[in-house]
């Protein structure tokens, strides 16, 4: 068999393969483990404008089928990630895609005109999941006008690849994707976390300090697997799967819904090892069943719809 072919395309970001960190489940700390020049991409945890203490402790709590935190995004500012983050990562020939985070529209793009402006960055996450704090509160991403809005400020001041963040907590994912890329993003993230909250019955207190906070791992990765499906049934732009993905028969799944690439998060926690694996994984799965080119199978689920047209 000839060889395989890996690469995918988010706009005119060149992915080596599909295979990525999630913002805040990566850092330098695993430099000793693997070679990041194995990955697709590398996302260093989301900054902000301004330096940010994070949120009260504990953060982060173990549930049945994964964890639930609330780090709040805590962060040493964007003059410090310019300076010191970004450079660190320019003895890689992986590209960076810098995900920020900011508290209004104008901020974004003005991070945005910043970051898009520094060498070592090859492209944009926007976590848009957020809350928008000269609005009335809610998420960016939970309002499509919003949405397209911010999207639309930020692609008019830089030319770098856009990927848009969305947060699960809609009702229509599908209405918040087709504003991001009406407005001229390059690609769509699903999802961010889902909210969720634990109790310990002993103390009667919330496990998390600031109570609410986002679950992550395999218990929400069926869920998300519906997003990127819904999603890429009325989007062309690029899809990132991410969430619940612990092995490769997990991001293949999220493939054949419609996700161009893949983010691993909670895996990383548990085997540092994981985005190595799971690339050998699909290499591995892509030998077995003879695809030549990963994207021959992005979106090619077979629906009942689908297989009695092929039995017809």
């Amino acid at each position: 068999m000839e060889k395989l072919n890996l690469a995918v395309q988010i706009g005119k970001l060149h992915l080596k393969n599909p295979i990525m960190p999630a913002s805040g489940a990566f850092g330098f700390e695993m430099e000793s483990i693997f070679d990041f020049n194995k990955l697709g991409a590398v996302v260093p945890k989301s900054i902000t404008k301004y330096p940010r203490g994070g949120n009260a402790t504990p953060r982060v709590c173990e549930v049945n089928g994964g964890m639930i935190n609330s780090i709040g995004i805590q962060s040493k500012g964007l003059p410090y990630y310019v300076e010191h983050i970004i450079p660190a990562y320019k003895k890689y020939d992986t590209p960076l895609i810098a995900s920020i985070s900011a508290d209004s529209v104008d901020e974004y793009a003005e991070m945005s005109e910043i970051i898009g402006n520094t060498e070592g960055v090859l492209g944009i996450e926007l976590n848009i999941s957020c809350p928008n704090l000269k609005g009335d509160g809610k998420a960016f991403g939970m309002d499509a006008n919003i949405s397209y809005e911010l999207v639309k400020k930020v692609k008019g001041v830089t030319e770098q690849p856009i990927i848009t963040k969305l947060t699960p907590n809609v009702t229509s994912i599908q209405e918040i994707a087709r504003a991001c890329e009406e407005a001229g993003s390059d690609g769509l993230n699903v999802a961010n976390t889902l909210l969720a909250m634990a109790i310990d019955i002993h103390t009667k207190e919330p496990k998390i300090g600031n109570v609410l906070g986002g679950i992550s791992g395999p218990a929400v990765k069926p869920i998300i697997v519906r997003m990127i499906y819904q999603v890429s049934q009325v989007c062309s732009i690029p899809i990132v799967g991410c969430g619940g993905v612990m092995n490769a028969d997990d991001a293949i799944e999220m493939i054949l819904a419609g996700a161009t690439a893949v983010q691993v998060g909670t895996a990383s926690f548990i085997n540092p090892m994981a985005m190595i694996e799971i690339i050998e994984g699909i290499e591995a799965y892509m030998k077995k069943y003879e695809v030549k080119d990963i994207n021959d199978i992005v979106g090619k689920v077979s629906t009942p719809s689908e297989l009695a047209t092929c039995q017809a």
